[in-house]
């Protein structure tokens, strides 16, 4: 999901010198830009269409309205929690060596982002993008925006922008994500180049209400948000944008905020791949009973009587004799059992029937 600025218009930079009109608009206090350096002077120098240095005048809306917020799409909300999906989720690094010169010249032209190289200044291009009703000084070929009308995003009031130094500050541009936030979050890591196409492309930028804007600071989505409900979910998705393109990690207290205000307008979850299992059917059987053995037959007692004597050996048929078991042996007739040719009882030593064993 893309933030769509209007589209750019090239131009030829022939501004007429006013003194004491000053361009302010930033992330922060510190962060404040200093005025862009005069234009050149052109022969004969138009007025401004526009001189008053009142107040602006400003309506107040309901901030839980949506104060011309377009309502948030659904589907626009799922592909940007998807996309938040994909930051790296980190802590924050130090601040150490931060200034707003890292990002370069305040609102130079010379960028390889929408808007840049057409003959304003990146301040003068946002203005012209996010007003309605604006008047251009003259001369500038609709370059600096002299008056407007804006609707704030971040507060849902009506702001009569009129430039000038005591007015010009009721209306700033303020970085989706803070410069001094992108730097403790991986910009220091950009070379010089990247970091100035970061502090002026359009889909970082937003014309807002000045106090606002100071209140923000250089806060993430985990200490503000804008008072306008109805901008919240689109402005994460901004800010979400803006570090998938810029290689730009989140805190966890950043990702679970922005969780929580993604889902709050609708985002779906993104589906989370559950392993399948496959489920065989199994028919499940009885299992054979077991055959019992028969119990043991009872062991009789032990009696004291003297065993059996041994039977007599019955005497050895006739026709074969052996003088001693190595002749039997020798006739391959060994062992003799009791009543075989050859048997004698001389011939069993233990007397257990077998002779010659």
């Amino acid at each position: 999901m893309s933030f769509s600025p209007f589209p750019s218009r090239l131009r030829t930079l022939a501004v007429a010198t006013v003194a004491g009109l000053a361009l302010v608009g930033c992330d922060a206090p510190e962060e404040e830009a200093a005025p862009s350096p005069p234009s050149p002077v052109v022969t004969s120098a138009p007025t401004a269409t526009t001189t008053s240095t009142t107040a602006p005048t400003t309506t107040t809306a309901d901030p839980t309205t949506d104060g011309g917020a377009a309502p948030a799409d659904p589907s626009a909300m799922s592909a940007a929690l998807a996309q938040l999906e994909t930051l790296p989720v980190k802590g924050r690094a130090p601040r150490t060596g931060y200034s707003r010169d890292q990002f370069g010249p305040a609102w130079t032209d010379d960028v390889r982002v929408e808007f840049g190289g057409n003959g304003c200044d990146t301040r003068n291009d946002i203005l012209r993008r996010d007003l309605v009703d604006i008047v251009f000084r003259p001369g500038t070929r609709d370059c600096t925006v002299e008056s407007g009308i804006l609707h704030d995003a971040y507060t849902g009031k009506t702001i009569e922008f009129t430039r000038g130094p005591d007015t010009s500050s009721a209306v700033q541009i303020d970085h989706i994500v803070a410069l001094s936030d992108a730097w403790q979050k991986g910009a220091q890591q950009l070379d010089a180049g990247t970091r100035i196409d970061l502090a002026n492309d359009p889909r970082n930028l937003q014309a807002v209400d000045g106090p606002t804007n100071q209140q923000k600071s250089d806060g993430d989505a985990a200490t503000w948000l804008p008072p306008n409900r109805a901008y919240r979910c689109t402005y994460v998705a901004r800010q979400i944008e803006v570090k998938a393109i810029y290689g730009l990690w989140v805190t966890q207290a950043e990702h679970d905020a922005m969780v929580r205000v993604l889902t709050d307008c609708g985002a779906a979850t993104p589906a989370v791949a559950v392993p399948t299992t496959t489920v065989r059917s199994t028919t499940l059987t009885a299992p054979s009973p077991v055959p019992v053995p028969p119990a043991p037959a009872p062991v009789p007692a032990a009696t004291t009587q003297p065993p059996a004597p041994a039977p007599a050996p019955a005497p050895a048929p006739e026709g074969e004799y052996y003088p001693n078991c190595k002749a039997a042996r020798a006739a391959g007739a060994a062992p003799l059992y009791a009543g075989q040719p050859g048997y004698r009882a001389k011939l069993d030593g233990d007397g257990d029937g077998i002779a010659c064993e």
